[in-house]
Order: structure tokens, then C-alpha cells, then sequence
């Protein structure tokens, strides 16, 4: 898989899983895929300040981004 195909398939899956962090008042944004098996990712609005978003970031964020992406093993919140 080239690199641009692993960032397009890890795109669908935040868009499979931004409608969830909209309707609470968040986003996620893609940041940038390093050795294409490590995926760094950025929560916005409400999402920043959550106490569960680590939580979200590996039940939901990452479990997605590795169904699109089986090669990813890890995924990353930044500031």
C-alpha cells in the first residue's frame, strides 16, 4: 500500500468516526502517519478537554483506524 493510499484509508476512518465526536462538539484531525505504522491525531473543540478522550482514542479512534489500516500499531493524541 503507498503512503498516500494508508493516509487516504485512515481518513475514511476518521470520517467514519467524526459524526460521533461532532454531535458532542469535537473533531479530529489527521496530524501525520510516521514509518507508516504510527498515526499521530489531534482532538479539537470539546474533545481537548475531555477526561474520556483517551478512552475514545483507543476503543474508538485507533480500533477504527485499524480496521482501514491493519499495518498501524499505534495511534497518538498530540496537542
Amino acid at each position: 500500500m503507498s503512503q498516500d493510499q494508508l493516509i487516504e484509508n485512515i481518513e475514511k476512518a476518521l470520517e467514519e468516526i467524526r459524526p460521533f465526536l461532532n454531535s458532542d462538539g469535537g473533531d479530529i484531525t489527521l496530524v501525520s502517519v510516521e514509518d507508516d505504522k504510527h498515526v499521530k491525531v489531534r482532538f479539537e473543540g470539546a474533545c481537548t478537554g475531555c477526561s474520556v478522550n483517551q478512552m475514545t482514542l483507543k476503543a474508538g479512534v485507533e480500533t477504527t483506524i485499524k480496521r482501514y489500516a491493519p499495518q498501524i500499531e499505534t495511534v497518538e493524541n498530540v496537542s
